[in-house]
């Protein structure tokens, strides 16, 4: 029996943001037990933490999707380090740990009530060479796209701008246009006087399985790196998230010291005891 707990990450609400499933004492666990029990929990990641093996990390997390472990995703660094925190780790600096992934060494720091992770490099960046399939994907009209950028940070995201928040909220994908895209994001400019800057989507496709992520930290991570340096985003803004699924992700980006920041609350659900 192991220690489990489910978070709701990117809200102060239980309920409103994106659930992570979070395994801990996961040492002894093979890649194949990992993955099986990822599959059943049928959430978009579940999580399994491990005494780290890079001497400058405080822990190790390794992640999967119902289908595939990634090296790095958002929304699992927070809710593990979260998790990992509650449950009684201590990093080697109060106001800061390392998570060791494998993506390599992430940064988290304590942001007020928040965590905060440190955007890892892009894997894949640069303008997408052909929007006209994102349109398609997207089932919008090409001239309706304003910028369109790899934003791989792991997951394989392509990020499209719209014109506005109204416009990202009425997509409605077609899945069986994907074609090489696993990951398409969606970003829009809200109105002045929201409480936040952009409203963002995230649509995955993974052979039969499509859906809608609630709030995505890696997605929110790469758009961030591109519309900051880009002019198009403040230094620090707000993004909101999971609004067409009936959530309230709020999901805090701020760029200091040349670095993007990705910061959000986590609520505890669930806690108990997992026979693996």
């Amino acid at each position: 029996m192991r220690t489990f707990s489910q978070v709701d990450v990117f809200t102060d609400e239980f309920m409103k943001g994106n659930a992570l499933a979070v395994v801990h004492d996961a040492e002894g666990l093979t890649t194949e037990q990992m993955a099986a029990f990822a599959n059943w929990t049928n959430l978009a990641e579940t999580t399994f933490l491990l005494p780290s093996t890079d001497p400058g990390a405080d822990y190790r997390v390794r992640i999967f999707t119902v289908s595939r472990e990634l090296p790095f995703a958002g929304h699992p660094t927070l809710g593990s380090a979260h998790a990992w925190l509650t449950a009684g780790g201590t990093p080697r600096d109060r106001d800061r740990l390392v998570q060791e992934c494998g993506a390599g060494l992430v940064e988290v720091r304590r942001d007020g009530a928040r965590l905060a992770f440190a955007a890892p490099p892009l894997l894949r960046g640069g303008p997408v060479e052909n929007p006209r399939d994102l349109a398609a994907a997207l089932a919008i009209a090409p001239d309706e796209i304003v910028g369109a950028q790899w934003a791989d940070n792991g997951p394989g995201w392509a990020a499209v701008l719209l014109r506005s928040a109204e416009a990202v909220l009425a997509v409605r994908p077609d899945y069986r246009r994907f074609g090489e895209f696993t990951g398409i994001g969606v970003v829009g400019p809200h109105p002045e006087g929201h409480d936040a800057a952009f409203e963002v989507r995230a649509f995955i496709y993974e052979g039969s399985r499509y859906e809608e992520d609630p709030v995505t930290g890696s997605l929110n991570a790469a758009i961030a790196q591109w519309l900051i340096p880009a002019g198009i985003a403040q230094e620090r803004y707000v993004a909101t998230q999971g609004t067409a699924l009936g959530r309230r992700g709020r999901i805090h980006l701020t760029r200091a010291d040349g670095q993007i920041w990705v910061g959000g609350n986590t609520v505890a659900g669930i806690t108990g005891r997992v026979m693996l």
